[in-house]
């Protein structure tokens, strides 16, 4: 990482106060860009630590992401810092990963997916012969589709009028809407094992490729065209660099401070209630809470006219995860950063998430072997090993206080069987779930659903909560819930596209 000179705090000089409910990386986004433009900016947050599901637990010297662990589309973030006059790279060390991970399909034959082109033929070869010439074809079309999208999420859907943008209006014929991610990838490619390899992508937005829209066909794009990358000292470095350059810029974070309602007055935000009893007052709110759970536990009834309860409970809604973070006494030297193992009938398994709401005897999982790149998260000669297993969320009714031991169990065999990770189980030095009812518990996460909002066509764009929030004036809205959608890269749009709308309205940009 490139030395960096010695920052000052930079003074407020705006008048106008934002306070902004939560400090995940769609609030500290948010934060950033307006703490240097001198907007006096307070984040509360309910946890010990900034970054949401950002963050990171510690169990004993063993470090774990909390939550994503793959970084794409490092140029957002970098804009954002470069927009608060900083560079990415002075705060963290951030490397490219090749391969990008590992794909393990029940036959036994694995596909490992490289930004080395020639690296790429040898492997897509091996795995399905003749595959590399519809993967050329797959990188040519879909980047026209990626660079005529993009710029399409980049700009807010307030009102019914912004269909008419150019940029949607460019991109209509791209978009692949009413056609499945599986039917996009079915033009490249014949073999299904191959077409599941550019489809497995839709778990980001917690989805099934076979329902998701055409139009997510760009996230795999996304790592092909652009890469995957891993921070040192784990994703969650991204959120202690944006709580580092906000408070640079004169930022407050109030850690262990949750909010308990948002105040609305004469049909605008006002303000917040702590849950220790003290009114904080200002001219914006932002909030970066989970959508849902926001509505029903942060917001007066009486100030919901579209998000009523009975709306919200009949919205669609992404899977959920059960989460397992283990800390190994022995190193997988052999095994990738990142690995994807998938059921023998993968189709199956999405349906048993998606659709019949029930837990999969053969599921798909995707595990996390970050200390052969990154030695810093475990002690020498041992290793952090992150599991997650996409399975239903809340609405399934599944008991968690039952079937979690008997589910660990399960996960534990299959990462040794299927995975490859022999002689874990013995080697488990400490040990942490997480199931769908500790998401919706311990981390405010409605229904348990990691990925939020379910990302299909009658909830994206202008059907999707608005940033700038319609219910009343003031206030904002950042994270997975609103405008473009889960995932790091849209979760820090979200929170430039909310930040400029607040600068607009007080005229700092046109």
């Amino acid at each position: 990482m490139a030395s960096r000179s010695p920052r000052i705090k930079q003074p407020v000089k705006n008048c106008k106060r934002v306070i902004i409910v939560g400090a995940g990386p769609g609030g500290l986004a948010a934060g950033m860009l307006l703490a240097s433009k001198g907007y006096s900016v307070d984040i509360y947050e309910k946890e010990k630590q900034a970054g949401g599901r950002n963050s990171f637990y510690k169990l004993g010297s063993y470090v774990f992401d909390i939550g994503p662990t793959f970084f794409m589309m490092k140029d957002v973030l970098q804009l954002i810092f470069a927009k608060c006059g900083k560079k990415l790279e002075d705060y963290a060390d951030i490397v490219r990963l090749d391969p990008m991970y590992r794909l393990k399909f029940a036959d036994g034959r694995e596909l490992y997916p490289s930004p080395d082109k020639s690296k790429m033929k040898q492997t897509m070869e091996k795995f399905s012969k003749g595959s590399f010439n519809g993967y050329l074809k797959y990188l040519e079309k879909e980047k026209i589709k990626y660079d005529k999208l993009i710029p399409c999420l980049a700009i807010p859907y307030g009102k019914v009028s912004d269909f008419f943008s150019k940029q949607l209006i460019t991109a209509i014929p791209y978009l692949d809407a009413h056609t499945s991610l599986y039917g996009v990838l079915s033009r490249y490619f014949d073999d299904p094992e191959t077409r599941i390899a550019f489809t497995f992508q839709a778990k980001y937005i917690g989805m099934s490729p076979w329902t998701a829209p055409g139009t997510f066909s760009i996230i795999s794009y996304i790592e092909h065209g652009g890469g995957i990358y891993h921070v040192k000292g784990g994703l969650n470095k991204l959120s202690q660099a944006m709580v580092e350059a906000f408070e640079e810029s004169g930022g407050r974070i109030h850690l262990n401070s949750p909010v308990k309602k948002i105040l609305v007055e004469n049909g605008s935000a006002t303000g917040v209630v702590l849950e220790k009893g003290k009114t904080e007052k200002s001219d914006y709110v932002v909030i970066n809470a989970d959508f849902a759970h926001a509505m029903t536990q942060l917001v007066n009834p009486d100030d919901r006219k579209k998000w009523t309860d009975d709306t919200l409970a009949s919205k669609d809604y992404s899977c959920s995860t059960f989460m397992l973070y283990l800390g190994v006494k022995k190193e997988y030297k052999n095994i990738p950063h990142h690995s994807i193992i998938f059921a023998k009938d993968y189709k199956q398994n999405v349906d048993e998430i998606t659709k019949d709401m029930v837990l999969s005897e053969d599921f798909s999982f995707y595990v996390q072997n970050a200390s052969v790149t990154d030695k810093t998260l475990a002690p020498r000669g041992k290793s952090t090993i992150y599991v997650l297993v996409p399975i239903p969320n809340n609405k399934s009714k599944i008991n968690w206080d039952r079937e979690k031991k008997n589910f660990r169990d399960r996960v534990i065999e299959a990462l040794e069987t299927r995975g490859g990770f022999k002689g874990l189980k013995d080697n488990i030095e400490k040990e942490k779930i997480v199931t769908p009812k500790d998401w919706d518990d311990n981390h405010s996460v409605f229904l348990g659903a990691t990925f939020n909002l379910a990302h299909n066509v009658g909830q994206m764009l202008y059907f999707r909560p608005h940033n700038e929030f319609e219910e009343f004036k003031n206030c904002y809205l950042v994270g997975g819930g609103t405008h473009p959608g889960s995932g790091l890269p849209t979760i820090y749009e979200s929170g430039r596209i909310s930040a400029e709308l607040i600068m607009k309205k007080d005229g700092l940009i046109f």
